[in-house]
């Protein structure tokens, strides 16, 4: 691809009208060439996203779906849900550009509707008792603190037989399916799965008091970048890095980045994220979003417990996984 005064070298050369011949005549042939300026280029020299650093308050959405709770008949919708939107004009529902998440609430007694699709999604549980979800007919509880999978084409539906109302984050690979397009969306026939078997245990429950004797045994990395971490990421859901990290009070991380885009959760704790230009204080239920290669750093107020989504298992397969720290 050559610029603009490469472009007027050839035109010199050649002929500027023949050239501007041959530039018509490609577009009748839906070409391009090479040789011309482009409004949007091809390459630029480092990785550079429409989405931005942003920031969700658990306290605020959540007063938003209890108001939703009085108007939105779940025997009706497909789900309760509030969809954590990037803010920039074009978009309309994605988290980043990969991984899109929102708060869920049920009310006890409400059940929501068994789907599938071809995005593999998961729940991070921040005030659940009593609720389940049915995954391919097998039943598992689903309560505060638990993290729990569903990979993409399995059958699923949650119900709740609590006295609370519950509110879960949701976490999907939606984005990443649009743009690769193998999109598929399937409602149960009957609309409702019945269980056909009980599981406390399962290789797609990842339970709060599991999750705490995990991160127990943890270390942090002596480099800093982070505090005691496991790494959750299932084979069945490739696309999605998942993974828990605790901070101490008064403990930070480094200044870093990456290629992978984040969506954190904050599980447990107080405390503040520097993200590009922003600075987030966050508090337990909140959200927050990392877009790709930029800087971002974690300090706790108090000991804290952090879930991070991220896309790093699709850098790393493609071969476009870069990391740097200060």
């Amino acid at each position: 691809m050559t610029t603009g005064g490469q472009a007027g070298k050839v035109a010199a050369g050649r002929g500027g009208e023949r050239l501007a011949a041959l530039e018509r005549q490609a577009v009748e042939l839906a070409t391009t060439p090479g040789w011309i300026d482009r409004p949007q280029p091809i390459f630029w020299s480092e990785p550079r996203s429409v989405f931005q650093p942003a920031h969700w308050s658990y306290l605020e959405i959540r007063g938003a779906l209890e108001e939703a709770a009085g108007l939105v008949d779940l025997s009706l919708a497909e789900r309760r849900i509030l969809a954590l939107r990037n803010p920039f004009a074009a978009n309309n529902f994605a988290t980043t550009r990969t991984l899109s998440c929102s708060y869920q609430y049920m009310l006890p007694g409400e059940m929501a509707s068994t789907h599938r699709h071809a995005s593999h999604a998961l729940r991070v549980m921040l005030d659940a008792r009593g609720t389940y979800s049915i995954v391919d007919g097998v039943r598992m509880p689903m309560e505060t603190g638990d993290i729990v999978l569903t990979p993409g084409g399995c059958w699923h539906g949650h119900g709740h037989d609590g006295d609370e109302p519950a509110c879960w984050v949701d976490g999907l690979d939606i984005p990443l399916t649009h743009l690769l397009e193998p999109m598929f969306f399937e409602a149960y026939p009957q609309r409702h799965m019945a269980a056909s078997s009980w599981a406390d245990v399962s290789p797609f429950r990842f339970r709060a008091d599991d999750i705490a004797g995990r991160l127990d045994a943890a270390v942090a990395q002596p480099d800093g970048l982070s505090g005691p971490r496991i790494d959750l990421t299932s084979a069945q859901m490739p696309s999605m890095g998942i993974a828990v990290e605790r901070l101490g009070a008064g403990i930070g991380t480094r200044r870093q980045r990456s290629t992978a885009s984040r969506c954190v959760v904050v599980m447990a704790g107080e405390g503040e994220s520097k993200v590009g230009e922003c600075t987030f204080p966050w508090r337990r239920g909140d959200t927050f979003a990392v877009p790709g290669w930029v800087w971002y750093e974690h300090l706790a107020r108090s000991d804290a417990q952090l879930f991070e989504l991220s896309d790093e298992p699709v850098m790393k397969m493609c071969g476009y996984w870069r990391h740097e720290a200060a």
